[in-house]
Formats: C-alpha cells, sequence, structure tokens
C-alpha cells in the first residue's frame, strides 16, 4: 500500500472542514458535501464526483477492497490522509463507521440531464421533507430501473450526508433532476409521459392502472400529500389501499410500492438481475 499522509489532531483544519460540512448552509458555501463507506466513495468515484480530500482508518475497513480505491482516488489526485479512530468516529455519520470519509464536490441536476426513454418508467417527489426518505425513495428507484426522477420544489438537500446513506449509493446511479413543478409538468406533457398523482382521495386502485407505457408516479409528503397543482393537473389519481385502522403509508413505501407495481407490468423478470 503506498504511503499516505497522517492526521491526528481533533484541530487540524481539514477535520473542522468536514465537521461543518454538516451544516447545510456550509454545504451550499463551500459546494462540498460528505461520502462515507466503500460503497458511497466508490459508486459517487464511478458516476464521476470530484473528490478533493478522503480520510481513512484501517481499523475500521470491513474488507480489503478499500485499500484497492484508496489508490485510486489517490491517482486521481485526491489528497488521501489515515486518522485513528476517535477522528474517523469524529467525521462519520453512521453510528458504525466502516473507516473511509471523502469530501467531494457537489452536481447540479437540471431536465436536461434527465433521460427521454420511449416507455420509460419516471418518479416525481414534491417537496419531500425527511433525507432518510428521500434517500429510500433513490434505492427503490434504482432497484425498479426508474428511468429518472425528478425532484420538485425541494424541501431538503439531496446532498444531505443523510440522504446519500439512505439510498446506499443510489443517488450516484438514478438520473436526477431538481426544478419546480411547473417546469416538472411541462417536460412531462413535452415528452407525452402519463402522470400518476398517489393520493387517498380516489377509488381508483394502483394495480387497476395500465403502468406499462411511458408514466410518471408522482409523490408528495406525508402529512399534506400533493399539492393543488399535481392533483389538478395530473391525468390519473391512484390508491393504495390501507385495510387497517392506519390511513397513510410512509411515503418512502408508498412509492415502493407503486414502483414495483409498475416493474411487474413491465415483465420485470426478463430485466431482473440474477
Amino acid at each position: 500500500m503506498a504511503e499516505y499522509f497522517k492526521l491526528s489532531s481533533r484541530q487540524n483544519p481539514r477535520v473542522k472542514q468536514v465537521v461543518k460540512l454538516r451544516n447545510r448552509r456550509e454545504r451550499d458555501e463551500t459546494g462540498l458535501t460528505v461520502l462515507e463507506g466503500y460503497r458511497e466513495l466508490s459508486r459517487a468515484f464511478e458516476y464521476g464526483m470530484k473528490m478533493r480530500e478522503c480520510f481513512f482508518c484501517p481499523a475500521m475497513f470491513l474488507g480489503e477492497n478499500e485499500y484497492g480505491l484508496l489508490e485510486t482516488l489517490a491517482k486521481a489526485g485526491v489528497e488521501v490522509y489515515e486518522v485513528p479512530e476517535n477522528i474517523l468516529s469524529l467525521l462519520a455519520y453512521r453510528d458504525r463507521p466502516e473507516g473511509l470519509i471523502a469530501t467531494a464536490e457537489m452536481r447540479k441536476h437540471r431536465l436536461e440531464d434527465i433521460p427521454v426513454i420511449e416507455g420509460g418508467l419516471y418518479l416525481i417527489a414534491e417537496a419531500i421533507e425527511k433525507p432518510g426518505n428521500l434517500g429510500s425513495m433513490l434505492r427503490s428507484a434504482d432497484a425498479a430501473g426508474v428511468n429518472g426522477l425528478i425532484i420538485c420544489d425541494k424541501s431538503t438537500d439531496i446532498y444531505n450526508p443523510n440522504v446519500i446513506r439512505a439510498s446506499t449509493g443510489a443517488l450516484f446511479t438514478v438520473p436526477l433532476a431538481e426544478t419546480d413543478s411547473d417546469s416538472a409538468m411541462a417536460w412531462l406533457k413535452k415528452h407525452r409521459i402519463l402522470t400518476l398523482a398517489a393520493t387517498p382521495h380516489t377509488d381508483k386502485i394502483y394495480t387497476d392502472v395500465n403502468m406499462s407505457g411511458g408514466v410518471a408516479i408522482v409523490v408528495g409528503t406525508e402529512q399534506v400529500g400533493l399539492t393543488d397543482f399535481w392533483m389538478n393537473n395530473a391525468d390519473l389519481k391512484v390508491l393504495i389501499p390501507m385495510l387497517g385502522r392506519i390511513d397513510s403509508l410512509n411515503v418512502a413505501t408508498a412509492t415502493t410500492i407503486l414502483l414495483y407495481e409498475a416493474a411487474r407490468q413491465r415483465n420485470w423478470k426478463s430485466a431482473c438481475r440474477v
């Protein structure tokens, strides 16, 4: 293994900078975010994110692949620092750190980045507030083969480390765009993509709707659901039946159910990775 710089002080400016990136304002001002763990770092690197610094602690590694990744990052010009367990734990978001932390430049995500696929499957997420929910939705979108996720009128930062963690790296595998609802609707209409709004205020069960063509599933916040804009402009409204006493599902759970129904209708077995 190559020799790397060593840091041992909690007062080191580089260490302090990573801690500051817990704050959204600091991320917005610097254009940087924090990545954690082998899977996130390797997927982010493959995705093309430019990493600035990487901190590692061999005692916390879960395997041997980390060393190869460190070599790759160093060759790409990333500054690599070995730190003791107490420093890595200070930098980490996870309760059980995996020994790798990196800072990376955040990327802009525009509607032009979303591929237009004939018969494609898209997800529209309006004003999702909780980072964990957004991360889980990204994970489900990747698993269901979604061609693009459009985040409208965002309430949370997609580069919040908790979003990245909950997505298990899917943030770097699903084509993304951040925009307003008007622009998203104009894009969908331009490309003749059917919009399905998830709501309890309809009698049309989601399994009774044809999702095999070009379709965008639209979901909103748990507290208030979709705004009037989407309720009034969506092509169809669909319901996930609730058979118990609770009248709503977690938005990430509801999203997964709807996406997998769309995947099922698209003969998902023929595309399934085994």
